[in-house]
């Protein structure tokens, strides 16, 4: 014999009903001076665009002649170095390719600089080791 369910959606309310007889009060609101600061973790396009740049400044290379040699715009290019714009892996092979470097490469760089920024915040010592004590050796990106 099977058990008949209803075919309702439960509803969870967005805020807090006004007091309810039975319920506990609500805990007072932390004030901003005792709460632990925020630390915003950085964006990939940030990573790689300060990838590019750092490499294009250190082989001495103008924006113009880089963008010229991937045969992408060069108001686009100073975008991805800023990290306004999100790049297609398309984009950012040509731009890699014209700095001499593989995607692979730009990506592992920026990778580096991703685990350096975020084990100096939450205190981990040494690349891929989290939380879990888990080492990773890949990268995995969603769109």
């Amino acid at each position: 014999m099977t058990s008949h369910v209803p075919n309702e959606a439960r509803v969870i309310p967005l805020r807090p009903q006004a007091a309810r007889p039975g319920a506990r009060p609500a805990a007072p609101p932390v004030p901003p001076e005792r709460r632990p600061p925020t630390v915003r973790e950085p964006l990939w396009r940030d990573l790689v665009g300060d990838v590019l740049r750092r490499e294009r400044l250190d082989q001495e290379r103008t924006l113009k002649e880089v963008a010229q040699s991937a045969r992408i715009s060069m108001p686009y290019l100073s975008e991805v170095e800023r990290g306004r714009k999100e790049a297609s892996s398309e984009v950012l092979a040509a731009a890699a390719g014209a700095l001499g470097l593989g995607l692979g490469d730009l990506l592992a760089r920026a990778q580096g600089e991703l685990l350096r920024l975020t084990s100096r915040h939450t205190g981990t010592r040494g690349p891929g080791r989290g939380t879990s004590g888990t080492r990773f050796d890949g990268m995995c990106l969603a769109a």
